[in-house]
This record gives structure tokens, sequence and C-alpha cells, in this order.
């Protein structure tokens, strides 16, 4: 059921991740507050994929033992 946006949300942390490194290594003129953002960004994706992996979780778990309870 979010699938589709876990892959979506997980793909886009990766390129933050890429680009908040490649800031780090080769442009050390980039302002702080600028990874800052970009920092914030990435974990608050993360904290999102979490959530969602959760919510996928319970739905893959409800769907299946549903009749049980």
């Amino acid at each position: 059921m979010y699938k589709a946006r876990i892959e979506h949300l997980t793909e886009a942390h990766r390129v933050l991740n890429k680009q908040i490194d490649d800031m780090e290594r080769n442009h050390p003129h980039v302002k702080t507050a600028t990874l800052a953002e970009m920092k914030k960004r990435k974990l608050l994706l993360k904290d999102e994929i979490a959530r969602l992996n959760k919510l996928q979780w319970e739905y893959e778990h409800e769907t299946v033992h549903g009749d049980d309870q």
C-alpha cells in the first residue's frame, strides 16, 4: 500500500545524502545554514520513511491476520 511512496522517499534520501556528502567534501564555501537545512530535510525524509514502513508492516499484518481477532 505504501511501497511506492517508500521507494520514492528512499531515493530522494539517497540523492540528498549524496549531495550533502559532495558539498562537504568539494565545496567548503557552502554556508553552514544551507548544509544544516539539507541535513534537516534528510532527517525528515528518514523519519517519514520509518513511519511509512511501520504503516506498511501494520497493513500487511492486519490484512493477513485481520480475521483472527
